[in-house]
C-alpha cells in the first residue's frame, strides 16, 4: 500500500522559514570565505571552519524545519536521533572539505570544480541521510532520476556560491548570493523529496524513534544560537561588511616595515661609512 505523502502539512510557513535558515547559513558562510581570502594564512583556517560551520548549519536547520511540515497520512513519523544528529556532522565535515579547498587554492578552474562538487555531495549527502533517519510504518523509496536531478542542483549550488564567495566584494552582492545559495538548497530539499514514495507495512506496527517535538527544542536552540553567534562576529568586523580587497594590504602590513626596519640599518651605517672613510681621506692629507 503507497502512503499519502504530504510536504507542506504547514502551508508555506515551513518552505518559508526553511529557505530563511539556509540564506542566513549561506550569507554567514560565504562571508567568512570571503574574509578567509582576505588575510593572513596564520587567521584563514578560523576563518574557513567558522563559515564551513555556518553552512553545515543552515543546510541542516533549513532541512529538519522543512521536514516538520512532512508527514504521511497513514502513519506517524519518528526520527533516529543518532542518524540525526550524524547528518549535522556529515555536512559540516564536507562542506569544510570543499571550502578549505577553495579558500587556499583560489575560487577558480580545477579548485573550485573540485571544492563545489564536494561541497555539493555534502549537502545532498546530509539531506539523504537525514531521510534514513525517518521511522515510520513502512519502507522509503527513490526515484533515481529524480534524486540524480537533486544532487546536481545541489553540486552547482554550492560551485556557484564558492564562486560568488571568492568574486563577490561587496556586502549586498553577497547577500545576493546567499538568496540565490538559499533558494538552490531549498530547491534541492524538495526536489529530493519529490523523489520520494512511501511503501506502508500492516498496520498495528510502532515505529521507534524520537518524535518531531522531542527533536524540535534542540535542532533549533543549538544551531540556531550558532548561527545568531557567527552573525555577532560578522557584524562587528567591518572587513565582513565591506568586503574591500585593499584592506589585504593591510593585514600585511606588520610584516612590512619590519622589512624596512631591517634594511634601514644596513643601509644607513654605509653611507656614514663612506662619510667617514671621506673624512678620513680627506683629513689625512691636511693632517700631514
Amino acid at each position: 500500500m503507497q502512503g499519502t505523502v504530504d510536504g507542506f502539512s504547514y502551508g508555506v510557513v515551513t518552505p518559508l522559514v526553511a529557505y530563511l535558515m539556509a540564506c542566513l547559513g549561506g550569507a554567514l558562510g560565504l562571508r567568512c570565505t570571503t574574509r578567509a581570502m582576505l588575510v593572513a594564512h596564520s587567521w584563514r583556517p578560523a576563518w574557513l571552519a567558522l563559515g564551513s560551520a555556518a553552512i553545515g548549519s543552515g543546510i541542516w536547520t533549513m532541512h529538519f524545519v522543512a521536514m516538520m511540515g512532512f508527514s504521511v497520512k497513514e502513519t506517524p513519523i519518528h526520527y533516529d536521533k543518532p542518524l540525526t544528529y550524524a547528518s549535522l556532522g556529515l555536512a559540516i565535515v564536507m562542506v569544510s572539505v570543499g571550502i578549505f579547498i577553495v579558500g587556499y587554492r583560489g575560487a577558480t578552474g580545477t579548485a573550485l570544480f573540485t571544492g563545489g562538487t564536494i561541497t555539493g555531495l555534502g549537502i545532498a549527502s546530509m539531506h539523504y541521510l537525514g531521510m534514513a533517519g525517518l521511522r515510520l510504518n513502512g519502507t522509503l523509496e527513490y526515484n533515481t532520476f529524480t534524486v540524480a536531478g537533486s544532487v546536481l542542483i545541489g553540486v552547482v549550488a554550492a560551485t556557484s556560491a564558492l564562486w560568488a564567495a571568492g568574486q563577490v566584494r561587496g556586502f549586498l552582492w553577497s547577500v545576493g548570493a546567499s538568496l540565490v545559495m538559499g533558494l538552490a538548497v531549498s530547491g534541492m530539499h524538495y526536489t529530493g523529496m519529490a523523489a520520494l514514495t512511501v511503501h506502508l507495512h500492516s498496520a498495528g506496527v510502532t515505529s521507534p524513534g524520537d518524535s518531531p517535538a522531542s527533536l524540535l527544542a534542540p535542532m533549533l536552540i543549538g544551531p540556531l544560537a550558532f548561527l545568531c553567534l557567527a552573525a555577532v562576529v560578522v557584524i562587528f568586523d567591518p572587513l565582513m561588511v565591506t568586503g574591500k580587497p585593499d584592506r589585504l594590504r593591510v593585514e600585511h602590513k606588520p610584516g612590512v616595515p619590519a622589512g624596512e626596519v631591517s634594511h634601514h640599518p644596513s643601509r644607513r651605517p654605509q653611507p656614514r661609512v663612506g662619510r667617514q672613510q671621506s673624512h678620513h681621506s680627506s683629513r689625512t692629507p691636511q693632517n700631514r
